[in-house]
C-alpha cells in the first residue's frame, strides 16, 4: 500500500504524492525558546520525528526544517524579569531544548533556523505583500489585510463572518480589520529592534515561519506540520501571507499531532498539571516516554499520567526482555545458513511467517498516515511469536530456526530503530529500570541475585518448596521472577 496521509487541509486521508519524485521537503513549527520545554513539546516532536524517520526509511530524501522562534513577546517580558538580555534567554533554552530532544533520541533535522536570522528576508516578505496590495502599514506597524485573500481561513473551515462578530481593536493598534494580523511591530522602548522601511522593529510570529520555510524549501513544499493549537492563528496565517506573496500553493500536505491531557484534564499552566520534558525523565526512562507518545495514533488525543507511563514501561519491557533472551540465545550457537528444514511443526510455521511478514506489516501501517501504534502491535506480534520460538528449544534439532530467531531480532532492531526504539543493550537497560523500581523496596540487586542462585540451587536438588519460599518472599517485596529457558530474571512489579 502507498503511503497515505491524513491533510488537515481537505479534512480527509490523501495518497501522499511529493512536488520531487523521491525528494520531500518539511516544516515543523519549533518553540518560542523563553522557558523549558513540557511533554506537549515532546509530543509533537517525536510524532514529527517518526515521520521524519519513516520518510527516511520509505526511501526518501528528506529536506527537514524545525525552526527556533527567538523573539517574542513572552521571550522579551521573560528576559526584563531576569534582568538578561533576549539573546541571553534565547541561547539558554536552546540549549535545554536541544538537550532535552536529545535525550529523547530525536533525530537532528536538516535545518534548524532562528527567526532573529532571517530579518532581512522577514522584511523583503512584507514589502512584497505591501506591493501586492495584500498589507499596510500602520504608525510602524504592518499588519496583513485578511479581507484581501479571499482562501482566508480554508485550514480551520471557520466563517470570517462569524470571527469578525463581537472582534474588537485593541488600544494602541492600527488595525482596519479587528482580524488583520501583525506582519511587523514598531519597537516599543527597550525592546530589541532592526531597521526596516517603517522604522525600526521587529517581526510578527506568524511571518518567521513564511521567511525561513520558503527560503529552505522553496515557495511550495510538501508536509508542514505542528500541534492541532496552531492550526487557527499560526499555520492560517502562513498561509495568507506565503501564497499571497507568492500567488502558488504553500504547502501541499498539513499534517497536525493531538493534544495532551493530564489525568484526563486538559494540560494547564492555571490548573496546576503542568510537566516540564525534564521533570518526567527525572521519573522516567526516555525511551519509557517516547515509547508512551507513539503507542497512540499522532492525531488522537494522548493522556498523560503516571498509570500510562508505568504500562508503557510494562510494555516496552517486554521488547528488551525479548532482545536478552534472543541474544543469550545467539551468543551460544553459530547462525546457520538457511537451509530446508525436514521437520518443521505447525506452529513453527506460523511463527516463520510473522518474521518473514513483518516488514510487510510494518509498513502497512506506517503507510496508513503514519500509524505507529498500530506498527507497534504488529511488532509485539513478532515478540510473542519469537518468544515461543525460545521456548520450543529446537535450536540444535531445527537449524532453521536459530536462522529464524537471528533474522527475526535483526528486523526488530531494524524496524524498532524508525521508532526510535530498541537502541540501548537489552541487559543494561533492563537493570536500570529494575535499579530505579528499587528505590521502594528493603532489597539490593546482589540480594536478589543471591536469593535467585540460591532458588536455583533448591531448584537443582528438587528443595522445591524452599524454591518456592525464595519465589514468594520476594514477591512480597514487589519483586517478580521471571523463568525461562534461558535462565532466571526479575523484574519490579
Amino acid at each position: 500500500m502507498a503511503l497515505r496521509v491524513y491533510n488537515t487541509l481537505s479534512g480527509r486521508k490523501e495518497p501522499f504524492q511529493p512536488r520531487i519524485a523521491g525528494e520531500v521537503g518539511m516544516y515543523v513549527c519549533g518553540v518560542t525558546v523563553y522557558d523549558h520545554c513540557h511533554i506537549g513539546h515532546a509530543r509533537a516532536n517525536i510524532v514529527f520525528d517518526i515521520v521524519y524517520r519513516y520518510l527516511q526509511y520509505a526511501g526518501f530524501k528528506v529536506n527537514y526544517v524545525r525552526n527556533y522562534t527567538d523573539i517574542d513577546d513572552k521571550i522579551i517580558n521573560r528576559a526584563n524579569e531576569r534582568g538578561i538580555s533576549c539573546q541571553q534567554l534565547t541561547e539558554q533554552y536552546i540549549q535545554a531544548f536541544d538537550e532535552d530532544m536529545t535525550a529523547l533520541g530525536l533525530a537532528q533535522p536538516t535545518h534548524q533556523p532562528k527567526a532573529t536570522e532571517y530579518v532581512p528576508h522577514i522584511i523583503a516578505l512584507v514589502e512584497r505583500l505591501i506591493e501586492r496590495g495584500l498589507a499596510y502599514a500602520a504608525a510602524g506597524d504592518v499588519y496583513f489585510a485578511v479581507e484581501s485573500f479571499p482562501d482566508y481561513l480554508k485550514l480551520s473551515k471557520r466563517s470570517l463572518e462569524d470571527m469578525l462578530a463581537g472582534a474588537r481593536i485593541a488600544p494602541g493598534e492600527q488595525k482596519r480589520n479587528p482580524m488583520d494580523f501583525a506582519l511587523w511591530k514598531a519597537a516599543k522602548s527597550g525592546e530589541p529592534s532592526w531597521e526596516s522601511p517603517w522604522g525600526p522593529g521587529r517581526p510578527g510570529w506568524h511571518i518567521e515561519c513564511s521567511a525561513m520555510s520558503m527560503d529552505l524549501l522553496g515557495p511550495s513544499f510538501d508536509i508542514h506540520g505542528g500541534g492541532k493549537d496552531l492550526v487557527f492563528p499560526h499555520h492560517e496565517n502562513e498561509i495568507a501571507q506565503s501564497e499571497g506573496a507568492t500567488g502558488a500553493p504553500f504547502v501541499r500536505y498539513w499534517l497536525h499531532n493531538g493534544f495532551v491531557n493530564i489525568n484526563q484534564e486538559k494540560m494547564s499552566k492555571s490548573l496546576g498539571n503542568f510537566f516540564t520534558i525534564r521533570e518526567i525523565l527525572e521519573k522516567y526512562d526516555p525511551e519509557v516516554v517516547r515509547f508512551f507518545i507513539i503507542s497512540a495514533h499522532y492525531r488522537s488525543p494522548i493522556d498523560f499520567s503516571d498509570q500510562n507511563l508505568e504500562d508503557a514501561k510494562a510494555g516496552l519491557s517486554r521488547f528488551y526482555e525479548l532482545l536478552r533472551s534472543a541474544d543469550f540465545v545467539l551468543s551460544r550457537r553459530p547462525v546457520p545458513v538457511k537451509v530446508p528444514c525436514p521437520t518443521i511443526k505447525d506452529g513453527e510455521r506460523d511463527i516463520f511467517d510473522r518474521v518473514e511478514l513483518i516488514d510487510e506489516r510494518f509498513a502497512e501501517a506506517m503507510d496508513d498516515d503514519f500509524n505507529a501504534a498500530l506498527a507497534i502491535g504488529h511488532l509485539f506480534d513478532l515478540v510473542r511469536a519469537l518468544n515461543r520460538l525460545i521456548g520450543e528449544q529446537r535450536f540444535d534439532d531445527c537449524p532453521l530456526s536459530l536462522a529464524v530467531l537471528h533474522d527475526g531480532v535483526k528486523k526488530l532492531r531494524l524496524l524498532g530503530a524508525v521508532l526510535g526504539l530498541f537502541g540501548s543493550e537489552p541487559s543494561a537497560w533492563l537493570a536500570k529500570q529494575n535499579n530505579a523500581g528499587l528505590a521502594a523496596c528493603d532489597l539490593q540487586p546482589e540480594m536478589i541475585e543471591a536469593l535467585i542462585n540460591e532458588r536455583q540451587h533448591a531448584r537443582q536438588n528438587r528443595d522445591f518448596a524452599r524454591g518456592d519460599a525464595i519465589r514468594n518472599q520476594l514477591a512480597e517485596q514487589g519483586i517478580e521472577l521471571l523463568d525461562s529457558a534461558t535462565g532466571t530474571t526479575w523484574k519490579v512489579k
